[in-house]
């Protein structure tokens, strides 16, 4: 792979005696849909924590635009364009639509106890938070849904609305959890849709765990194989999945 935005370099993470990430090398391309794939336990999620600063990295390298930011803390990372969701979506359950997205929204003025006090130095940024918010709900064909509670969203809403969420940091790089976990066919279809979308029209770089193959490698520029830790195979998503070791390492 070339022009690659994200690269993890020989990273390992253990827990005691547990190698759960096991010196993994990755390149992720820009502005493509890099899917990662493996049975339970293969380490996935824990090489999602080790890059979005989450879990400090025992060995290894994480590079974003080419600057080392192994063990940053999460907010820095995230200032930096590189953004993830969870497996569980958790928005403020309480809060509207609309409102989930405005405490993500990292240009506040207004939240600082001294700017508070010259509101014409805030209101405007205020007003571009909201525009931005509701550009972004069309996109994602939430816009209809502005006003109402998150607990009231279906599964697949509650994912999109994580990407939303992600969008309102600038994000310019999402690595997403099981975006298609535990909703029907036709929402994850929607849902990757969305990503392709947003891959096209915005020039984002996507990273993706998912255990719907059926459906995430229709959509996918690349794939990685993990099992027990380390990388067993990468290509073309279906050169990927037709792999004997990766077959092997769902069957095992």
């Amino acid at each position: 792979m070339s022009n690659s935005i994200l690269e993890v370099s020989s990273l390992t993470k253990c827990f005691g005696a547990l190698r759960a990430v096991d010196g993994v090398d990755m390149k992720f391309n820009e502005r493509k849909i890099t899917l990662i794939i493996g049975p339970n336990g293969s380490g996935k999620t824990t090489l999602i924590n080790c890059i979005t600063g989450i879990y400090k990295p025992d060995d290894g390298k994480v590079y974003y635009k080419g600057e080392d930011i192994t063990a940053k803390p999460p907010h820095e990372i995230v200032k930096k364009g590189l953004v993830r969701t969870f497996q569980i979506p958790m928005p403020f359950q309480r809060l509207t639509v609309l409102e989930n997205l405005l405490v993500s929204y990292q240009y506040n003025p207004g939240e600082s106890v001294l700017w508070s006090l010259f509101k014409s130095k805030w209101l405007k940024n205020e007003l571009e938070a909201v525009e931005k918010a509701f550009e972004i709900l069309t996109l994602l064909e939430l816009d209809h849904l502005w006003n109402r509670p998150a607990y009231e969203l279906s599964g697949g809403q509650l994912k999109l609305l994580e990407i939303g969420r992600a969008l309102m940091t600038d994000a310019k790089t999402i690595l997403m959890d099981e975006p298609a976990g535990s909703v029907n066919p036709v929402l994850a279809h929607n849902i990757f849709e969305h990503i392709v979308e947003l891959r096209n029209k915005l020039g984002l770089t996507f990273v993706v765990i998912e255990h719907r193959l059926d459906i995430a490698a229709k959509y996918a520029d690349y794939a990685y194989a993990m099992a027990s830790g380390k990388v067993i195979s990468h290509g073309e998503p279906e050169k990927v999945l037709n792999d004997p070791k990766v077959i092997e390492s769902y069957l095992g």
